[in-house]
């Protein structure tokens, strides 16, 4: 059977009994041992074992449910509605401040976090019904909340670039400081849209008034005072610095990731006891039993994955496939495009983990060869991914959303979040006609490569 038929059916297979409803990642676990029964040696099959653990043996790896703990303790504390509530108090005077507060909030949040479900359930519980009770309309409220929250994916520490580093075989701490660039660009594009978006909403609710109608929330002049501002920050400041104290260990080489993620971990748990007293068994439970079952849904699916992967490389698919792809002599840029739009697609259906550890072998190589740096490529890639994560028709953030927001109508969360795709694809343009504002971090405190 030639290679050709064989991708197919590989293919198309792992459509069938991924739209049958089962879990992806006992899919992609299924096909796979399904085609390493029919064409692979039968011996194979006594290897699967072997296979996904000699996979998933990798000490970056183990820098992942560390890092979920990290994020599920400050997720499951009050850490991200004080965060939200003293960023709103000192920006408050400005105009669309509640909007860009939330913006900033989430930034700060995933950056804490590392996680952009947690992020949106966090700061949107309390940033979704503040925003509407001061009169922004709720398609607004929950798109800049679901937006923000997939920073989560962007902003190190990302599980997302903690996986394309061991897939693409690059360094963790480069990828980490090349997502810092675009991350601000990413908030920078944000906030400025909800500070037009906020001024255009305003003058709507203005004319309305002026024209015998209802006064609108969005007209109240709220104030703060400097104590009330001042109070906030004793319950936000040791969070950030903890955020501070983590990249510092990261960047300064004073840690290994892993290292850098059990000490992270390790100040949540105690900052959140000591600030929040919540250090009591029946307080810490929740925080494990969710890390644990984050943390074994996600493995499972890496694994899986990654035995996928495997089989796809055993069988001469992935090769074959990336050999068809630079045969067809694609300009640089054309080529790019091809393989964004193919992540695209896949990100309609599929979480960021599966896309990266399921395309890797296929697209680097024809990327390398077309001369593209792995490191900028991987946080392009991630852009493009986070436009899935609030892209219909699965966007796990509009779900999450809509969770937490359930009288907001479906539609309006999805037409509020649009925008918000249409700025993240100016964000990769501009990262491809700048490149440096993501490499150039890294390679001025890394050097070059």
């Amino acid at each position: 059977m030639s290679d050709l038929a064989l991708g197919l059916m590989y293919g198309g297979a792992t459509l069938l009994v991924m739209f049958s409803g089962m879990p992806i990642a006992f899919a992609l676990g299924f096909v796979a041992t399904v085609f390493m029964y029919f064409f692979m040696p039968t011996m194979s099959l006594d290897t699967i074992t072997q296979n996904v653990y000699e996979e998933m043996a990798s000490i970056t790896l183990l820098s992942i449910p560390l890092f979920i703990l990290k994020g599920s303790a400050i997720g499951r504390s009050p850490a991200g509605q004080d965060l939200y509530s003293a960023i709103h108090a000192w920006l408050h005077k400005v105009p669309g401040g509640l909007g860009i507060a939330n913006v900033f909030a989430c930034a700060l949040f995933a950056a804490m976090a590392g996680s952009s479900p947690a992020t949106c359930s966090a700061i949107g519980s309390a940033g979704i019904p503040e925003m509407r009770k001061r009169g922004y309309s709720p398609g607004f409220a929950a798109g800049i909340i679901a937006a923000g929250g997939t920073l989560g994916i962007l902003l190190p520490p990302s599980i997302t670039m903690i996986l394309y580093a061991v897939a693409a075989e690059q360094s963790l701490g480069r990828l980490f400081l090349a997502g810092i660039g675009p991350g601000i660009l990413l908030v920078a594009l944000f906030a400025g849209y909800a500070v037009y978006r906020a001024r255009k909403e305003y003058r709507m609710a203005l004319a309305v008034y002026e024209g015998g109608g209802v006064k609108s929330a969005y007209l109240l002049d709220e104030r703060f005072t400097l104590r009330q501002r001042v109070e906030m920050l004793p319950r936000v400041l040791p969070f950030v610095i903890l955020l501070i104290g983590v990249m510092v260990a990261l960047y300064g080489g004073y840690a290994t990731p892993s290292e850098t993620a059990g000490l992270g971990a390790m100040l949540a748990l105690g900052l959140i006891a000591i600030v929040y007293g919540l250090w009591r068994p029946g307080d810490v439970a929740p925080i494990v039993k969710a890390t644990i079952r984050e943390s074994t849904m996600l493995m499972m699916i890496i694994g899986m994955s990654l035995l996928y992967s495997y089989v796809m490389s055993y069988l001469h698919i992935s090769q074959s496939a990336a050999q068809w792809i630079v045969a067809a002599h694609l300009s640089k840029w054309v080529l790019l495009g091809v393989l964004l739009v193919m992540v695209v697609v896949l990100g309609f259906f599929l979480p960021p983990v599966s896309i990266i550890l399921m395309t890797a072998p296929i697209i680097l190589p024809p990327l390398k060869a077309a001369g593209f740096d792995l490191i900028w490529f991987g946080v392009v890639m991630t852009i493009v991914m986070e436009m899935g994560l609030i892209h219909p028709p699965v966007g796990l953030n509009i779900f999450v959303i809509k969770n937490i927001a359930p009288d907001i109508p479906l539609s309006d969360v999805i037409w509020g979040v649009m925008p918000f795709v249409g700025l993240m694809l100016v964000a990769i343009v501009l990262l491809c006609v700048f490149p440096g504002i993501s490499v150039g971090l890294p390679n001025i405190l890394m050097g070059t490569k």
